[in-house]
């Protein structure tokens, strides 16, 4: 094929289908992957009509062991190798840690750091050897401040995401691989529906807030220019520096203090 392919997971609807429907109008063609067969292909038949591309679609739950596999077995077999990559899949999971069952917790860890990772391992060579790659891994602005009570492993999983895109930056942009770690803050889609937070972070103020298009644009614009983080929005980039100045014991406080309007505990 003539043209790039875009591997976006979590394809489905917000940030995901945003990324997928940007990576088409730059001539990309685009591989789908989520849980939720029937919207991956309502949007790839929206996006190979409105766009002219070639569009793929994998079911698939990275919550299981050996998905990963399988979707990248699914193109393949297509003859298709993946140029870009996104990793956007996640979701939160709600209440205390210890509150919560710990096979829960491990099928959050896989989809959240594992998955992320292993994809990004495994696809990785292919680009190095063709001199181009775009890893975009979608992190949080929570991955830049102290953690919160409630969803106590997202803010880690995010962390870890970002200290990631650093690495695989540095490691990669000698061979044309550019890497990423997308943080946007509070951002209009099904997210908080998914998490049952949506009475919560109703509370906060129309201007935190942005729309799944405008952070998926930033998303790519950022990767483009080889930025190994980007904060959406300035208002979170406000938020960022203003953690970094003050003591941690304080930021730490400010945020426990505020957590009860956009986490469940």
């Amino acid at each position: 094929m003539d043209r790039r392919l875009a591997l976006v997971t979590g394809a489905s609807a917000g940030i995901g289908a945003a990324f997928a429907r940007i990576f088409a109008i730059h001539g990309y063609d685009v591989a789908l992957t989520a849980r939720r067969a029937e919207r991956l292909e309502s949007l790839a038949d929206e996006i190979r009509m409105q766009f002219g591309v070639e569009t793929l679609t994998v079911s698939a739950d990275l919550a299981r062991p050996g998905a990963v596999d399988e979707v990248l077995a699914h193109l393949a077999g297509h003859g298709r190798v993946v140029d870009a990559l996104v990793n956007n899949a996640g979701y939160g999971l709600p209440g205390r840690f210890v509150d919560t069952a710990w096979a829960d917790q491990q099928a959050f860890l896989q989809v959240m750091v594992t998955a992320p990772c292993e994809l990004a391992h495994k696809l990785l060579p292919g680009m190095a050897e063709r001199r181009f790659g775009r890893i975009v891994n979608v992190a949080s602005l929570a991955g830049l401040v102290p953690g919160a009570a409630g969803h106590t492993l997202y803010a880690a999983s995010k962390a870890l995401l970002v200290r990631f895109s650093q690495s695989l930056h540095l490691e990669g942009e000698a061979d044309g691989v550019h890497v990423t770690a997308l943080c946007p803050g509070f951002t209009t889609s099904e997210f908080h529906d998914v998490t049952g937070t949506r009475s919560i972070v109703s509370r906060m103020p129309a201007w935190m807030w942005l729309g799944a298009d405008d952070v998926a644009r930033q998303g790519i614009d950022a990767v483009e220019r080889g930025e190994a983080v980007w904060v959406t929005g300035k208002v979170n980039r406000l938020i960022k520096a203003l953690v970094k100045l003050v003591p941690d014991r304080m930021a730490l406080r400010a945020v426990q203090k505020r957590s009860k309007n956009f986490r469940a505990q």
